[in-house]
């Protein structure tokens, strides 16, 4: 009978790395992975997909990086949101459930920085800030009695 071969150590290590490097694969309780919008893993509501094809489209520059999309949807989410939370709350305080172009304009005029952004903007049918000029208001006089007499 033929004697039985002994693996030599080197034999013996590279099995134990190759089982290291076999990648473990866990599957989920729902069966395939689903794949993940960049929206969707950045935490956005905006899409970031369609930003990265328009700014492609665009033409603003020869070439786009992958986070300057993700950027640029974060900081239009967050422009939206304050314009919206601003119109709600004026929307609120004319008793009115729905946002009209005029709780938009208020909105923005009625905040320095959101005013200052936009200050070039034409809200349609937004209407005028209300104001009336100091000049324009009558001046009152010191005691009541003066004017009856």
């Amino acid at each position: 009978m033929p004697a039985k071969k002994v693996d030599s150590p080197a034999t013996d290590k590279k099995r134990v790395e190759v089982a290291k490097k076999a990648p473990v694969r866990v599957k989920k309780a729902d069966g395939d992975k689903k794949s993940k919008s960049r929206s969707e893993r950045a935490g956005l509501q905006f899409p970031v997909g369609r930003i990265h094809r328009l700014l492609h489209q665009g033409s603003y520059a020869e070439r786009i990086g992958a986070g300057a999309p993700v950027y640029l949807a974060a900081v239009l989410e967050y422009l939206t949101a304050e314009v919206l939370e601003l119109a709600g709350n004026a929307s609120r305080d004319h008793k009115k459930q729905r946002i009209v172009p005029r709780h938009i304009q208020l909105a923005i005029r009625n905040d320095e920085e959101l005013n200052k952004l936009l200050s070039h903007i034409t809200v349609p049918s937004g209407g005028v800030m209300p104001n009336i000029h100091s000049a324009l208001i009558p001046k009152k006089s010191k005691t009541g009695n003066e004017e009856e007499e």
